[in-house]
């Protein structure tokens, strides 16, 4: 009986290891834009996806993070990108055509919402609706003849709601439509998309699959038959193609992925717990706590381990929101998610996302990335800057 590798194991083993001419253990980065073309009748296979030619259509650090990623999530192939909004893009324009409808998840990363929102309608005469994809059956009541595409994110950003993937692909499939789910906020081990039914899994790899915040990129993971299309129009034709360099940091990061996302999924458990019993604290969301609106969905489908994101609020008027922020010394004010340290972003009464988020959301809230550090440190940072601002 054949042996199945575990997770962490996968991470670290698979793919398919090309060993160089010296026996490097690591993968070497190569830093060619050409690749020498056969001689001895070797076919080639001139699109550049199958064939090493030119890096904007292949390169060997993609091919190898391709495969680890494939081999982790049990896509059968993958494509990778300069940025996560890149592979978004990717999906996109390879799937949808002029007077295509799609379903979107309102509560969506923004460029997803801006992309669909102006550019895709505007430009592309792509037809949109975009809804709360946590209620099931208003997706199924926003399904068309024309509907090609249904988007999900899953746990949303910033709100982290689950949606019924199980559902929604079911949907998308008796509609004759594609189901792609981002999966960012979740990490590539937390959920897998394609087990519930998605033709498509996009990642920002920027986040947890490179982990440390020291590199862009973004992927598509899937079958076969649908990343080759990817790969021809939006690597060969678009040139939105990952370089060597990065493709390798992401790679590295990538073997730790099932590490991280452990304590990341552990620390911020019991962050979220001292949020909920804080007196300090508004509202808290994280799909771990059973007071999540979808936390039976996050136990359904995040395998026990429920990624770092949180979102809260804490009471007080816009000036101890400011003092709060200031105070802190572990958690920086930042944008991303998913690095080592811990990074939050404030969103403001005045943001013009917020009428698109829960009612509850409106007022103001923040988007809280707990990275790797000990539970006790971050909830002690948190405590003395809510302490300094006045609201505990």
């Amino acid at each position: 009986m054949k042996h199945t590798l575990h997770t962490q194991t996968t991470a670290v083993h698979g793919g398919t290891r090309r060993d160089d001419t010296f026996g490097a253990i690591n993968e070497p980065i190569y830093m060619t834009s050409n690749y020498r073309i056969p001689t001895d009748g070797t076919p080639v296979d001139w699109s550049g996806i199958h064939s090493n030619i030119y890096q904007r259509n292949r390169n060997v650090n993609q091919m190898v993070l391709q495969e680890k990623l494939c081999a982790l999530t049990g896509a059968e192939d993958g494509a990778v990108f300069a940025s996560g909004v890149a592979a978004l893009a990717a999906v996109f324009t390879t799937f949808l055509n002029s007077g295509d409808h799609a379903i979107v998840s309102e509560v969506c990363y923004s460029a997803t919402n801006l992309l669909f929102r102006e550019y895709l309608p505007k430009k592309y005469n792509i037809e949109v609706t975009l809804l709360d994809t946590t209620d099931t059956e208003a997706v199924r009541a926003a399904v068309r003849p024309n509907t090609r595409l249904i988007h999900v994110e899953t746990p949303g950003n910033p709100t982290t709601g689950i949606s019924d993937l199980d559902a929604i692909a079911e949907i998308a499939h008796e509609a004759g439509a594609l189901m792609s789910v981002d999966a960012t906020f979740a990490g590539p081990v937390c959920i897998y998309p394609l087990r519930h039914g998605a033709d498509l899994e996009i990642h920002s790899m920027t986040k947890y699959i490179n982990g440390h915040g020291d590199s862009l990129g973004g992927c598509v993971l899937g079958r076969t038959e649908l990343i080759d299309q990817v790969k021809e129009l939006a690597m060969v034709n678009y040139g939105g193609i990952l370089s060597p360099f990065n493709a390798w940091l992401v790679a590295r990061g990538l073997v730790t992925a099932p590490l991280r996302m452990k304590q990341h999924s552990e620390v911020a458990m019991a962050v979220a717990r001292f949020l909920e019993n804080c007196p300090a604290v508004r509202f808290i969301w994280y799909p771990g706590l059973e007071s999540h609106p979808q936390h039976e969905r996050a136990v359904a489908y995040m395998s026990g381990q429920y990624s770092g994101m949180i979102s809260f609020d804490i009471k007080g008027d816009e000036k101890a929101h400011e003092t709060f922020l200031d105070s802190l010394k572990l958690v920086t004010h930042a944008v991303s998610l998913g690095d080592v340290e811990s990074l939050i972003v404030y969103y403001d009464r005045n943001s013009d996302k917020l009428p698109h988020y829960p009612a509850i959301y409106h007022e103001g809230f923040f988007r809280f990335s707990v990275g790797l550090e000990d539970a006790e440190d971050v909830i002690a940072d948190l405590q003395q800057a809510m302490e300094k601002a006045g609201v505990l």
